[in-house]
């Protein structure tokens, strides 16, 4: 016989008033009045009952006990016969009931109202608004580009993402604040539906950008939110779309659903370019993230300026070459041409004819160029440095940690070194092991050999058996998003730790290149003075912004990015100008153009006080487009940042014991910028 469990009465009689409860809301209602009745009843006849003045006759206090009662639940006080009481009674329960419906409909309403609201279902009325479908850590990116970029103006930003409104406001402003002017609305629902697309009224914005989220299949939810998009946009031209995969097997589905309005950049491809370029010439990456952003010289179009300089004093463009031109703004750095129906050409040679339609591309702080001025005053020939030729020489690479970048990396270092050159690779796991030499074509095998040994590259241990200053390049990735326990950048953090410590124990310099997925972490990484770090993501965002603000730029950054080309270079100022001698800028853009290239700049180094021991720390100061009437001192240290198709000259030796040279290399074949359309 089964045992039973005693149960008490007070077990009992809880299951039965559960029970009865859950019945309907009638019942509900029931036992809400009998509790009502329970507890004023009796208070309400001890009340009666301690009152002196309350009636002697028991019928009298009880019809006082009534009144009091129907006071207390606001029925009012009925009197005369039990008829009319009873009457007065039932209509003030109606009337109770009835009230209490009202509220309770009210308060429902209002608060479904405020769900939705919370949730970001209502619809955006504004106009000329910026769209930002999708939600990664380039948001943040994007969204203080696309602030930035409509500085001094009201600005409205529309951020739509499959996430919660609250989370979404909270980090947006946690990372970017509050700005005067700013009003960032998030909505909240899926990407792909046509009527969540409808909420943040694309049709009336400026522009619309698409971001890629962490999942493993993100790069098809972002085909499906172009199609989505491309439903809601219909085929009249609308706002540019700017979107970004992380796969380049999704780039012809990608540009197939944006349609002519689109422009799709591929992420993974340009962070590992963006790597390779970093690690072959220390300080490009602080460059070109000052080129892209809105906070500094951005890249713009002018109008070539009249020539002035005729004899017969007509103004003409007869006949003029790219290098008579060079001199003539003192505020914008001049760099290539933008024919009408072509794209663009970056640092032409000096003997290029500009064709009467064509428009100039420039460096400058703003939009509009200053006017025309010839500053062919300041150049002081006297101060030009001798050409000095240059060499090209196979490179050491230490590759430490694998991603599913790292081969995309290895594919673009093979581009962009001269036969001879090794990469060691140092990752964990049999799942991290490269592409062997044999699987790839022997001239590539002959380009760049690619050498692997198992490790876990945070730890001393696996870089004790390595010459770590006999390499010109040390690059540091870290894991992919939930590949493993912890955040992806805590490897590396303790990866560039391991590297310092080195630097520090040995009184010399490493050349590192790190990638980080959170820019957050920036400031925490232990950078040496060669080190540099590419937050992943990062750049991809600033060419979203940058073309979302001027479509006509992704030509431009198609052949900035290109494997052939012109290509950002750190040169020594002693290239150009004689060292400690005092010369205008505009002596360097004149000794850059002899040398076929275009002077966009400078960087100055000098001692900076810190641990680290003496010569080991460095201060760096990055100036673009300064004035070409700017006269100052070139130290040894200096060095001019340059536009230059010449790669086959080594910007610098390499020496361990001072800063970090510039990586030697020499281009490869013809690779646009990942994700910019060919025709661009």
């Amino acid at each position: 016989m089964r045992w039973r469990r005693p149960t008490s009465l007070r077990d009992r009689a809880r299951y039965r008033f559960d029970t009865t409860l859950a019945r309907s809301t009638r019942m509900l209602v029931g036992w809400l009045v009998l509790s009502c009745l329970a507890v004023v009843v009796p208070v309400s006849a001890l009340v009666v009952w301690t009152d002196p003045d309350s009636p002697r006759s028991l019928s009298g206090r009880l019809l006082a006990v009534g009144r009091t009662s129907a006071e207390t639940l606001r029925l009012g006080a009925p009197s005369g016969a039990p008829v009319r009481v009873a009457l007065s009674l039932l209509l003030g329960l109606v009337t109770l009931l009835c009230v209490s419906t009202l509220v309770g409909v009210i308060t429902t309403g209002l608060g479904e109202r405020l769900t939705e609201l919370r949730r970001g279902r209502s619809m955006v009325l504004e106009q000329e608004h910026a769209v930002v479908l999708g939600w990664s850590d380039q948001v943040f990116t994007v969204v203080g580009e696309l602030v930035a970029a409509r500085a001094g103006r009201r600005c409205v930003i529309a951020v739509l993402a499959d996430r919660d409104v609250a989370e979404m406001e909270e980090a947006l402003a946690l990372s970017l604040g509050r700005g005067p002017g700013v009003r960032l609305v998030c909505r909240s629902g899926s990407l792909t539906t046509v009527d969540t697309l409808a909420l943040v009224t694309p049709r009336a914005a400026s522009s619309v950008l698409v971001l890629p989220s962490d999942a493993p299949d993100a790069d098809s939810e972002v085909v499906r939110t172009l199609l989505a998009l491309r439903a809601v946009l219909g085929e009249d031209p609308g706002p540019p779309v700017v979107a970004a995969v992380r796969d380049r097997r999704h780039l012809p589905a990608a540009r197939l659903a944006a349609g002519a309005r689109g422009t799709i950049v591929e992420t993974d491809a340009t962070a590992a370019r963006l790597l390779v370029h970093s690690a072959r010439r220390s300080g490009v990456g602080e460059v070109l993230r000052d080129l892209l952003d809105f906070a500094g010289a951005e890249f713009h179009f002018v109008d070539v300026p009249p020539d002035d300089r005729q004899a017969d004093g007509r103004e003409t463009r007869a006949d003029r070459c790219f290098g008579d031109v060079l001199l003539r703004f003192e505020r914008a750095s001049v760099v290539g041409l933008m024919p009408p129906d072509g794209p663009p050409v970056l640092n032409p040679p000096a003997r290029t004819v500009i064709g009467p339609q064509d428009r100039l591309v420039v460096i400058a702080h703003d939009c509009t160029a200053d006017a025309s001025v010839d500053c062919r005053a300041h150049v002081d020939l006297t101060a030009v440095a001798v050409p000095r030729p240059g060499h090209a020489r196979p490179v050491r690479v230490l590759l430490l940690g694998w991603n599913r970048r790292a081969p995309l990396l290895v594919q673009a270092l093979r581009h962009s070194v001269v036969p001879g050159s090794v990469l060691d690779v140092v990752a964990e796991g049999a799942q991290s092991v490269p592409a062997p030499d044999h699987a790839c074509s022997p001239e590539d095998a002959a380009q760049l050999a690619v050498t692997h040994r198992g490790g876990e590259s945070p730890h001393p241990e696996s870089l004790e058996d390595l010459d770590l200053f006999g390499y010109d390049s040390v690059i540091v990735l870290g894991a992919d998003a939930g590949a493993g326990p912890g955040h992806p950048d805590d490897r590396v953090l303790v990866t560039l730790l391991t590297l310092r410590s080195v630097e520090l124990r040995y009184g010399r310099t490493l050349p590192v290149v790190a990638e980080l997925g959170d820019h957050r972490n920036r400031a925490l990484a232990p950078l040496g003075p060669a080190s540099d770090i590419v937050v992943r993501g990062e750049l991809t965002g600033l060419l979203m912004a940058q073309i979302a603000h001027n479509p006509h730029l992704a030509a431009v950054f198609g052949e900035l990015f290109a494997a052939h080309g012109a290509s950002i270079h750190l040169r020594p100022a002693g290239h150009y100008v004689v060292p400690g001698g005092e010369a205008s800028f505009a002596t360097v853009v004149a000794a850059a153009l002899d040398r076929g290239e275009c002077a966009i700049g400078y960087r100055r180094t000098g001692p900076a006080a810190g641990a680290g021991g003496p010569g080991n720390d460095r201060r760096h100061e990055l100036r673009l487009n300064p004035a070409k009437s700017e006269r100052r001192v070139w130290g040894a240290q200096d060095e001019v940042v340059v536009l230059a198709t010449d790669t086959a000259v080594s910007d610098a030796p390499h020496d361990p014991a001072g800063t970090a040279p510039a990586m030697p290399h020499a281009r490869g074949g013809d690779s646009p910028l990942p994700g910019v359309p060919d025709h661009l």
